[in-house]
Parts: C-alpha cells; sequence; structure tokens
C-alpha cells in the first residue's frame, strides 16, 4: 500500500540497517549508540542515543512510528537524507539500568551534538533536549548512509519544495505549542531554529532568482536570539564539572562491575592559563 518512493526510502533504510562491518557485524545491531541525521545539504539537524538497539531508534524516527521528536513535529522526517550511527560495542550486553554506561552514552551523544552544532551553519541543530553537559569523548568508528535513492534527493532536495515543506513543518510545530499551551523551552528554541532555517533558505532562493551573492549565514545568529545552545542552563554547577564527572563515572563503573573503563586525559590545572578546556576532556573505553 505504500508509495513508490515511500518503499524506496525503506528499501534503502533496510540496506542502511542491515550494513556489515569488518568484523561482521551489522553497525545497527549494536544495542547501545548514538545516531545523526543531516538534511539535502548535508546539514546536521538532529542526534540522539540508544540503549534498545540502534536499528530500533532509527526505524521508529523514520517509518512512522511514534517517537517524541516526530511526534511533536520538531523532526521532519522528510527532511533527512543521511543517517550515521556510532556503535558502542563495549557496551553490548549491559544492562540498560546501569548508571555508569547510562553516563558513558550520555558523553557521546553530547559529544556528537557538539561536533553537530560546530559543522552546522547556524551553530544549532533540532534537539529540543540538549544532552546532559559530559565531557569530550573520541567517537569510534561511524557509518553514514544516504537513505533516499538520488531521483528522490533531486526531487525534494529544490530549494522550493524544501521551504514550502519547511514552512509547514514550522506551521505544524507552532500549532502544537498554541494547541498545548504550555511546552518546553526545548520545543520553543526548535521553533526559533527551524524558523531561521526557513528564512535562510528562503533568502539563499531570493538570492539566486535576483543573480545576487548568496547571503552568508551568519547574517543570523541563534545564539542572540535563544542564548546558547551546548546547556540547558549555561551556569555550570559543580556536579558539571568534567573532573568530578570522570571520578564519578570510574567509581560507579567499579562498583557496578561494568565493563566500561575510564581513562581521564590528565593535565596541570593548577595554571588557570593551561586549564584544559571542558571540550577538550577525553576518556576512553577499553
Amino acid at each position: 500500500m505504500a508509495a513508490p518512493e515511500v518503499r524506496r526510502f525503506r528499501d534503502e533504510l533496510s540496506r542502511f540497517l542491515t550494513e556489515r562491518d569488518n568484523q561482521g557485524r551489522a553497525w545497527a545491531d549494536a544495542q547501545w549508540g548514538v545516531y545523526a541525521f543531516y538534511d539535502y545539504e548535508g546539514e546536521p539537524i538532529y542526534v540522539g542515543q540508544t540503549n534498545e538497539q540502534l536499528r530500533t531508534r532509527i526505524r521508529r524516527h523514520l517509518t512512522g512510528q511514534r517517537t517524541d521528536a516526530v511526534a511533536m513535529r520538531i523532526l521532519d522526517v522528510f527532511e533527512v537524507a543521511e543517517v550515521e550511527i556510532w556503535p558502542l560495542w563495549d557496551l553490548e550486553g549491559v544492562s540498560g539500568r546501569d548508571r555508569a554506561s547510562r553516563r558513558i552514552l550520555d558523553a557521546y551523544e553530547y559529544t556528537a551534538y557538539l561536533d553537530a552544532i560546530e559543522k552546522s551553519r547556524f551553530k544549532a541543530i533540532l534537539n529540543e533536549k540538549i544532552p546532559p553537559v559530559s565531557p569530550r569523548v573520541t567517537l569510534p568508528a561511524s557509518l553514514r548512509w544516504q537513505v533516499v535513492t538520488d531521483a528522490v534527493r533531486a526531487e525534494r532536495g529544490h530549494p522550493d519544495i524544501r521551504i514550502a515543506r519547511r514552512a509547514e513543518t514550522v506551521s505544524r510545530l507552532a500549532a502544537v505549542a498554541h494547541e498545548r499551551g504550555e511546552v518546553s523551552d526545548g520545543l520553543r528554541r526548535v521553533l526559533v531554529v527551524q524558523s531561521v532555517r526557513l528564512a535562510f533558505l528562503a533568502a539563499e532562493r531570493f538570492a539566486f532568482a535576483g543573480g545576487t551573492a548568496a547571503p552568508d549565514p551568519s547574517a543570523i545568529s541563534v545564539e542572540k536570539l535563544v542564548g546558547s545552545v551546548r546547556a540547558e542552563h549555561p551556569e555550570a554547577s559543580d556536579e558539571d564539572d568534567p573532573a568530578a564527572v570522570l571520578s564519578r563515572l570510574a567509581e560507579e563503573s567499579e562498583e557496578t562491575g561494568s565493563r566500561a573503563h575510564l581513562d581521564p586525559a590528565r593535565a596541570d590545572s593548577s595554571d588557570e592559563e593551561h586549564e584544559i578546556p571542558r571540550e577538550q576532556i577525553e576518556y576512553r573505553l577499553f
């Protein structure tokens, strides 16, 4: 019963989810992992995590099954052209209730989130909830895949279609805020980010039609509109201190018998001029 373009999309998604690595493992079979979605210009638009299996979570997002991001009109599935996944094989078999492992997963998600906003032209993506502030980590090997055919990409990627679709998305998101009355600050932040994306795309189209230079993304500052997108509460508390987080994670790992062991980068922080920034502190899984 599905339309031809939907069938083609699901076929391509199935190929992606069954792709195997050099050890014969299907990348998406990992129980724990992080994922990112990209639009038709390769712009990162959403980052998420799962400990119930990458395959399950991504299918839920992209095949019409309920997820908060889709149900709340935050994420438009038609905007997704590529998917990237980072499986965390070292956590395979660990209970999803394992506290230390969940904090490690948060750190991987936060790192992927920071990478996404740094790569974004607007320095912001469409996450309603910013991942918990965590020490930055070295991401494992990833698989990135185009989940739409070239024909669909050419059709849906047309600027006029994208402008119309994005305007509809903004309208639906605004309707959610209106109808529910009380929504999260994050949802209202996403409404701003989607509006910025719409305004810039329309400005690009206007410049192209008039034969003038394309606009500069820096013409719109998301940070000046909504504040920092690196943390829900920019004022970091003692609990968010990277060294303290690493110490707690190591203790929790030993207490719970988790197979995740932490190796924090060491630095002499007695001199503030040489203190390692939060973003550069790393730990690894063995």
